[in-house]
């Protein structure tokens, strides 16, 4: 049965039809937000997926280019593989919902939204966020829903609930919120150096807004909600559990655990499965699920010693960063490069300076955004962490944490006028145990500062793990989390930022969300952290950018000269700039406002042509000077061109002050003389004089 919901959402009219399409699906609700249509819609496989230890969710967001008028480019003019864009909304979009299912499902659940139509009033993305949320959880998949996201924006000081497409590029702060009914469940953020206490200010904001939707979910799945199904348990038998602590007591645990390098840690669990598979070889069901029970046995080892023991498993402190190095200028010939290493995670970056020619350009459905001048690009070869497998390039994860360090940085680089380069940066892992991501984002800092891009402050990063008990205020937060807390933790909350603030907030969780104590805890400890990192490790490693690029980066120099004179520049056919080109080796960017780059390594041929664009687009007055080259001798006199399809004559009156019969009894093909302009004769023609320069 059709129907049709509808709710005023920052004053705009959010529609969600259910039972109108898409019927075979688990769940489908069709989203309208203004004119932004989205079909998000959940389904389930029948029987649990044999053989896997984790819950196969995939969350697909597909954007359809005929969304916002558009053909596809290329040969097949259909969309192919998934932007940047679409592969981070369905990480926002996976991130909050996977913790509300059911920890042993092990059903197939898929997630797709697809976009068919864009509204710039209303985000898309929001759309899909809202849309996958209600379509689970008018669904009968297994779900301890609902949640809802809402964006906030910041321009002047207040806060814009899901700004539109032309707030978002004014605004200081790109936020979004996903909760639950009582908690905060996930937070990714950009910002413009935002005090801590206004971010706080912000996701609580969020939050209020949040509990309003799911008031408008909850009336949905009241009227169309369907019965839950019920699901075969993938659990560990907790006669499983008993037999592996009688072989190995929980005190002989802790000692298995508790090493400083995960290779130690490692060695030891290998020799321990090794033991249970000769006690249990005899049970062939039981030891199909010796590694997920001893994972599990782990996992409850190291949270006890954490939250009770306030014991972590490499030693430290709970507030202790590891052992920190950092050094730049690791790899000769390149623009810029830095390492950097947080206990045993390391991460080389390096930096590549090139003209805004080179800038990426974009292809979505965002029109106020075709194009990114500044691009940061993650690897993680699986020698990182000592595993084998064949690189097939950035998956999901490396496209995710690359954008995070991305946005960690934007805000304090220098504008297209003060630094008119296309800025690469790529971050090479070298070794991983926990939050790469923030290892990436203080390397990359250090990489731009050695390759001399004028950065505003120094950025950091680090990670803020948490481990919690049986009520909300049983808890406890944990400083540079590394793999094992990660993986063992309840939470993941990265921030990065300058001394004055945050530039980029990423949260995961693993349980039904965050109380805001544990929020403003989790953002006072980064805080803390970062301003050690910068003060203790990143300062003495290069303090400040460097006052100019290096020798062997391009140099660029800018010069504006008037917009209706850029014909004049480029030529019939491009013949004038590509002769300034073919004579000086540059590369020549020409925006439409008038905005000319002058790209190249060798400063004199720079000059050279900065010389010859600002002598086309002169306005030729009397007694100017010039140099020209004889390109043509007549009997009256000698055409010399002064620039690259600028030509004037001189006559033969005025090239000697000594009278003389024939022009080549002074001048020959080639020449280059010093001339003053004379004005323009009768024809229209540049006249100039060579025996009239002083």
């Amino acid at each position: 049965m059709f129907k049709s919901f509808t709710m005023d959402l920052a004053g705009r009219t959010l529609r969600v039809d259910v039972g109108r399409v898409a019927a075979q699906a688990n769940g489908a609700a069709f989203m309208h937000y203004g004119d932004t249509v989205v079909l998000s819609t959940a389904t389930a496989s029948e029987k649990p997926r044999d053989g896997i230890d984790f819950f196969p969710l995939s969350v697909e967001y597909e954007e359809k280019l005929y969304a916002v008028g558009k053909i596809p480019g290329g040969f097949n003019k259909r969309e192919g593989k998934a932007s940047e864009n679409a592969i981070l909304t369905s990480r926002v979009i996976d991130r909050p919902m996977r913790p509300l299912f059911p920890k042993d499902y092990r059903n197939d659940v898929t997630i797709n939204n697809m976009v068919m139509s864009v509204d710039p009033e209303c985000s898309p993305e929001l759309t899909a966020m809202l849309g996958s949320a209600i379509s689970v959880a008018i669904s009968d998949i297994p779900f301890d829903g609902p949640c809802a996201t809402t964006q906030v924006g910041l321009i002047d000081g207040e806060f814009i609930i899901n700004p539109n497409s032309a707030q978002n590029k004014v605004s200081d702060l790109k936020l979004t919120v996903a909760s639950t009914r009582d908690k905060v469940i996930m937070i990714e953020a950009g910002a413009n150096e935002i005090p801590e206490e206004k971010m706080i200010e912000a996701i609580y904001k969020a939050h209020e807004v949040n509990q309003q939707v799911i008031e408008f979910i909850d009336k949905i799945v009241a009227e169309c909600g369907k019965t839950k199904h019920e699901y075969t348990s993938c659990a560990i038998p907790e006669e499983l559990f008993t037999a592996i602590k009688e072989i190995v007591p929980p005190n002989e645990m802790e000692v298995i655990m508790f090493a400083e390098e995960k290779q130690l840690r490692e060695e030891r669990i290998r020799v321990l499965k090794d033991r249970l598979a000769e006690s249990f070889a005899e049970n062939e069901e039981w030891l199909a699920l010796i590694d997920e029970a001893v994972y599990q046995y782990e996992k409850k080892t190291v949270r006890k010693m954490i939250l009770k023991d306030h014991k972590r498993p490499d030693g430290r402190e709970i507030t202790q960063i590891r052992p920190l190095a950092a050094e730049v200028d690791i790899i000769p010939r390149v623009h810029g490069s830095a390492m950097f290493t947080r206990g045993q995670t390391q991460i080389c970056n390096v930096c590549t300076l090139a003209p805004l020619s080179e800038a990426q350009k974009l292809d979505g459905l965002d029109e106020t955004e075709t194009s990114k001048r500044y691009m940061h690009h993650y690897n993680f070869p699986s020698y990182s962490v000592g595993e084998t497998k064949v690189s097939r390039g950035p998956g999901r994860r490396e496209i995710g944490h690359g954008a995070l360090a991305e946005r960690a940085l934007i805000p304090v680089l220098p504008s297209e006028e003060e630094f008119p380069y296309a800025i690469r940066t790529v971050s090479e892992t070298f070794e991983s145990n926990g939050s790469t991501s923030m290892a990436s984002t203080c390397a990359s800092c250090m990489s731009l500062m050695a390759a001399g891009v004028p950065i505003k402050k120094m950025v950091a990063g680090i990670s803020c793990g948490l481990v919690t008990g049986e009520t909300d205020d049983d808890y406890i937060l944990l400083t540079d989390i590394q793999g094992l807390e990660d993986f063992f933790g309840d939470m993941d909350f990265k921030v990065t930022g300058t001394d004055a603030g945050i530039t980029a907030i990423q949260m995961d969780i693993k349980i039904h969300g965050l109380t805001r104590p544990i929020v403003e805890g989790a953002i006072a400890r980064c805080r803390e952290a970062r301003m050690f990192i910068m003060e203790t490790c990143m300062s003495k490693a290069i303090n400040a950018p460097r006052p100019e690029v290096g020798p062997l980066a391009p140099k660029i120099v800018q010069i504006q000269i008037d917009p209706a004179k850029i014909g004049d520049v480029v030529g019939q056919r491009g013949k004038t700039i590509n002769a300034i080109i073919e004579q000086t080796g540059v590369k020549i960017d020409i925006s439409d406002e008038g905005a000319v780059s002058v790209c190249g390594v060798d400063k004199e041929k720079m000059d050279e042509a900065v010389k010859m664009i600002k002598t086309i687009v002169t306005d030729f007055e009397e007694g100017q000077i010039f140099e020209g080259k004889v390109t043509s001798i007549k009997e009256f006199g000698a055409f010399l061109e002064f620039a690259p399809g600028k030509e004037g004559m001189v006559h033969i009156s005025k090239i000697s002050n000594e009278r003389i019969n024939r022009v080549e009894d002074v001048l020959t093909l080639g020449d280059v003389v010093k001339v003053v302009c004379l004005g323009k004769d009768k024809m229209g023609r540049i006249s100039f004089s060579i025996k009239d320069v002083k």
